[in-house]
């Protein structure tokens, strides 16, 4: 698959998520306290984003 999400401890010990495309990282999240906060983001992207609109700031 040469998409992904990845769900990943930081530094400070948080959970963030990142989105990959064939090995770049397209985009990462802010730190989540839980994993399952993490994971929620995921599931919010995932449902709302298809339907985001698009602002043209150029």
């Amino acid at each position: 698959m040469a998409h992904k999400f990845e769900i990943y401890k930081d530094k400070a010990g948080e959970y963030r998520v990142r989105f990959k495309y064939n090995s770049e990282v397209i985009f990462s999240t802010e730190g989540y306290s839980s994993k399952s906060s993490a994971q929620n983001a995921i599931d919010s992207i995932k449902k709302n984003g298809p339907s985001a609109p698009v602002d043209d700031n150029s």
